[in-house]
């Protein structure tokens, strides 16, 4: 009952700010740089200091404060006026606690101390069974509530409603639980996220490194997900299955890849290959401008080629394996040591995404890559990738589509793994690290940037390739494979238009999409 008269007080409060006629007078957004204090004085100053260029903008026909306030630092005359209405606010003592100023929120020492401290200090841990219990209707309000605030919290911070954030940030606090259900999980995810990107301290931890993403823990996080996920792990079989099918006729072929990873792909695709093949290089592309290759090169990559070598001689197979340290510009067929009557394959999975296209760097090494590999002629290319747009999109509606998208893989997990999991536990660190890079990240320090298959298929268009229908020889197995998992009705199957790709997802909301181009 506390927590819906928390949200039911927030919606109201809302809905009266937005009515009236002073909430067109919020004042912009401080720069990013007050926000960055780790000290919590600071913080306070900063919240207290905007609410100031409202009272500001009432009070005097002085736009030039606020508009100074949001394109550049404010000069010594206008940081003398805040700290004098900052002053005024803290010794104010004519203003009850009850009291709403004209920008239509009460401001008092006490009250930003107090969210403050609720959003800096951890949730008291909630018992996984007692978080899930169908039998409390209230549970189900906030479940149901909570995405609702989620989402109008990211509308005011690109609004630059920063009071109305933080107030709904310490609701969303007491409804978010790493341990509980889906919903709960989610919840605790986008929070951490929403308060990175205000760049709020949190207690033990502070803005994500990017390093975080390159690091072996989340390569073997990433793994485990690919194994634990249906939709994930289909997606890389009808991968696999396409290179087959392409190379049925082919007797020595040469697979190229981006993002070897820890080498789980190739597991089955190598005994498939037993059957077929004589001679069978496998060379891994490793960017030495990557972030993602200080964590995953030289002995780390000649550690999964010597396991998959190892592999390949049990199942009766000759491998050779590869690595080749290129930037986009300079990858050709020399480079790559191809000999002549070899079958290019090029592997694709879950690798575009992680390359910076043209939103982050003029020279766009995305659409270069594909250009390059073009060049190469190869017999075909295997597309695999999360069906989210996290690369162009503004920020709010990046936002929704990363709760949406790790809404639906978190409420997958319960189908194929138990919520205690240590395996699960890691790998829902893995995609807490990847929704807050996509959230509170801009720029070249938001390394992973999804798109939809919509604009992948543009893009390889544009790049001079054409989609190959995925056949009955690719379709029919990786059906059967998904009716085994069928017991489960949540997941789902899709066919893209004229089976130039299979969509995999849960409920509806397709989370990857697996493709064949040549």
């Amino acid at each position: 009952m506390q927590l819906q008269h928390a949200l039911f007080l927030r919606s109201v409060k809302q809905r009266t700010l937005l009515n009236s006629p002073a909430s067109h007078n919020f004042s912009p957004p401080l720069p990013p740089a007050d926000l960055s204090s780790g000290s919590s004085s600071s913080l306070i100053s900063a919240k207290l200091t905007q609410n100031g260029l409202a009272r500001s903008r009432e009070q005097s026909s002085t736009p030039q404060v606020a508009a100074s306030g949001a394109e550049s630092r404010p000069s010594a005359a206008v940081r003398d006026r805040l700290q004098e209405l900052e002053r005024r606010l803290l010794l104010d003592e004519e203003e009850g606690e009850g009291d709403v100023s004209t920008s239509g929120s009460a401001v008092t020492t006490a009250e930003w101390s107090e969210a403050m401290q609720q959003l800096i200090t951890p949730p008291t841990p909630v018992s996984s069974s007692a978080s899930c219990s169908p039998s409390s209707s209230s549970a189900a309000v906030a479940a149901s509530s909570s995405r609702q605030m989620l989402l109008e919290t990211a509308a005011a911070i690109a609004d630059g409603n920063l009071e109305t954030a933080t107030a709904n940030l310490v609701v969303l606090k007491r409804v978010a639980n790493p341990r509980g259900d889906a919903e709960q999980r989610l919840t605790a995810v986008m929070v951490d996220a929403l308060i990175s990107r205000l760049k709020l301290p949190q207690a033990g931890s502070s803005s994500l490194p990017i390093a975080a993403l390159c690091s072996a823990e989340h390569f073997a996080a990433t793994q485990m997900l690919y194994e634990l996920s249906p939709c994930f792990k289909l997606g890389l079989i009808t991968a696999n299955l396409a290179i087959l099918e392409a190379t049925k006729e082919q007797p020595m072929i040469h697979i190229l890849d981006f993002d070897v990873g820890q080498g789980g792909q190739y597991a089955v695709l190598l005994h498939a290959l037993a059957e077929r093949h004589r001679l069978r290089p496998i060379t891994a592309v490793s960017d030495p401008t990557s972030p993602f290759t200080n964590n995953n090169s030289g002995g780390n990559l000649r550690a999964v080629g010597n396991r998959l070598e190892k592999l390949a001689e049990r199942a009766g197979l000759a491998v050779r394996f590869n690595v080749v340290h290129l930037r986009a510009a300079e990858l050709d067929a020399s480079a790559l040591t191809c000999e002549p009557g070899e079958a290019l394959v090029v592997n694709l999975a879950f690798a575009l995404s992680r390359v910076p296209d043209e939103s982050v760097s003029p020279t766009n090494p995305r659409d270069e890559i594909l250009r390059r590999v073009r060049a190469l002629r190869p017999r075909v290319v295997a597309l695999v990738e999360q069906e989210i747009n996290t690369s162009t999109a503004a920020f709010a509606a990046r936002f929704g589509e990363a709760c949406a998208h790790y809404g639906a893989l978190l409420e997958s997990l319960d189908a194929t793994v138990a919520r205690d999991s240590v395996q699960r536990a890691r790998v829902e660190a893995g995609l807490a690290r990847r929704a807050l890079n996509s959230v509170a990240n801009e720029g070249a320090d938001r390394v992973e940037r999804c798109e939809v298959f919509g604009k992948w298929r543009a893009r390889m268009g544009m790049a001079g390739f054409d989609p190959v229908p995925l056949g009955p020889a690719v379709i029919e197995p990786v059906k059967a494979r998904f009716a085994s998992i069928r017991s489960n009705q949540g997941f789902t199957i899709r066919e893209e238009a004229g089976g130039h790709g299979l969509g995999f997802g849960w409920k509806g909301r397709v989370l990857a999409v697996a493709s064949s181009w040549r």
